[in-house]
């Protein structure tokens, strides 16, 4: 974030045209400021009205300079708007002489350029809000610029907010009464007394009670070291303004000693800067505020008359009706008031753009018409978005898993045979249609072996196989560790073999 540097008084005495180059595109984005945006708020000082015939404070024919050595004082003058001038009788009749006189100037004072432009704005619905720190109360007696006492703490509030009070009003300090600044009340070091006070006390001496005692009378303005009666009012009206997020924020007339206005006027530039197009200008005769709180808080710092600024920006005032209706448009905004606004449409794939962009009727095109024809006008765009298929519920209880191999298979009474009895032959070697491996691995022939062979009986019967007949032999395997083989070559006998196979 830059901040740029605009110098008024110099610009006017130059005759430099590089120097005026460079200081007039600053101007004019100043001026466009105040005649285009729509939620402004000002944070005035006792400056704004010194062109008024109002001293400010703490300038060179301020106040705290010119009271000191008018009242005699030992101190500066700034001892005499602090609430401890009601200690001692000396300081309480300084304070009134000082009340009244401040009154008389604030009688004759008139609005000035810097006035009347804020109160454009509060007419044209432009200005959110104005803080003032004055308390001559020349900026409220305008109509566009009018404020409450007491301040209300709810919404809608006043579009000034005086956050140090005024002298167009005083208050009891018992009752509370409010009623308009009589100066002829304030002389010598006495407050004057409260009328309604002494009509109640009055009354309830008469009817026999006793008294409550009688207030006195002061300006409701707020000194130094002492509450501030619409300080809860002040927050909330603050709070609201900030959540609002102003578009420019301009500080002027004042040198921001005071911490309550310090901060105010840190959050409110902060806020503002955050935005898009948001814009903060310090406009006063003395330079920018220093320390890091004020880093990067200005967009731009004037330095100048502020009257001067309401001049070359040239609003109409307020009260003046003579000039005509107008309209404020913003950069970049164009009006149309006999052409409608129509939408180009282009035959492509629909894809998620941009606005169409708005031309006038009879667009001018730079490129030469293509050969493909005249365009169509797009389809329709099927604005229901399709629903993504959600993820499938979890079961609430976990499914049972298949059998796996190396489980154990059990009957049930519907299970079939895969196979016919009759396609299994048992006992032969030549089947590998049951064992499949069986044709892999050679294996001994199998021999056919009688249930009645003497070698399985005890009894020692001697049956010849060929007393058994075909029908009733069953071809038996005999395992392979309980097979008697020999030694003998195949196709020939060993001596002595053949009468026992006889």
């Amino acid at each position: 974030m830059k901040t740029e540097h605009l110098d008024l008084r110099r610009l006017n005495d130059s005759d430099d045209c590089e120097h005026h180059k460079a200081q007039d595109a600053k101007l004019n984005r100043l001026m466009e400021v105040l005649r285009s945006k729509k939620k402004i708020v000002v944070i005035a000082g006792a400056g704004i009205s010194v062109a008024a015939g109002i001293p400010d404070f703490r300038s060179s024919t301020g106040l705290f300079n010119t009271l000191r050595s008018q009242h005699k004082l030992k101190a500066s003058g700034k001892h005499l708007f602090d609430a401890s001038v009601y200690r001692n009788d000396s300081s309480t009749s300084s304070f009134h002489d000082m009340v009244r006189e401040l009154s008389h100037l604030t009688q004759k004072a008139k609005p000035t350029s810097f006035h009347h432009m804020l109160a454009t704005l509060a007419e044209e619905g432009r200005l959110m809000r104005l803080y003032t720190q004055n308390v001559d109360g020349i900026d409220t007696a305008l109509q566009p610029l009018a404020t409450k006492v007491p301040l209300n703490p709810k919404g809608p509030w006043p579009k000034t907010i005086q956050l140090h009070g005024g002298l167009e009003k005083m208050v009891c300090t018992k009752c509370g009464h409010l009623s308009d600044f009589d100066g002829a009340l304030f002389e010598g070091p006495e407050p004057p007394l409260c009328k309604e006070c002494e009509t109640t006390d009055a009354v309830r001496m008469a009817g026999g009670l006793r008294s409550h005692g009688v207030g006195r009378l002061r300006p409701r303005m707020v000194l130094y070291n002492e509450f501030n009666p619409d300080e809860d009012a002040i927050g909330a009206v603050s709070a609201a303004d900030l959540k609002a997020r102003p578009d420019a924020v301009i500080v002027v007339g004042t040198s921001l000693k005071v911490p309550g206005i310090r901060r105010l006027a840190k959050e409110m530039c902060s806020v503002t800067r955050d935005r898009r197009g948001g814009f903060t200008a310090w406009i006063n005769h003395d330079p920018e505020p220093l320390g890091i709180e004020f880093k990067d808080c200005w967009d731009m710092v004037v330095r100048g008359e502020c009257d001067d600024v309401a001049r070359l920006v040239g609003l109409p005032r307020w009260d003046d009706k003579d000039c005509g209706e107008y309209s404020v448009v913003d950069r970049g905004e164009k009006i149309e008031k006999h052409y409608p606004k129509v939408v180009l449409k282009t035959q492509g794939i629909l894809t998620p753009t941009d606005t169409p962009r708005e031309q006038s009727p009879t667009p001018k095109l730079k490129q030469s018409a293509l050969s493909f024809g005249p365009l169509k006008p797009a389809p329709e765009m099927d604005l229901k978005v399709k629903k993504k298929p959600g993820r499938k519920p979890l079961p609430s209880k976990p499914t049972k898993l298949a059998n796996k191999i190396t489980s154990n298979f059990t009957s049930t009474k519907s299970a079939q045979p895969t196979t016919k009895p009759s396609d299994v032959a048992v006992g032969r070697s030549g089947d590998t249609s049951l064992f499949p491996s069986l044709a892999k691995t050679p294996t001994t022939p199998m021999r056919s072996v009688s249930p009645f062979d003497t070698r399985n009986n005890s009894d020692k019967m001697h049956f010849k196989s060929e007393d058994v007949p075909k029908s009733s032999r069953i071809a038996v395997e005999v395992p392979a560790y309980k097979r008697q083989e020999t030694i003998s070559p195949k196709g020939r006998l060993p001596s002595g073999m053949a009468k026992l196979l006889s």
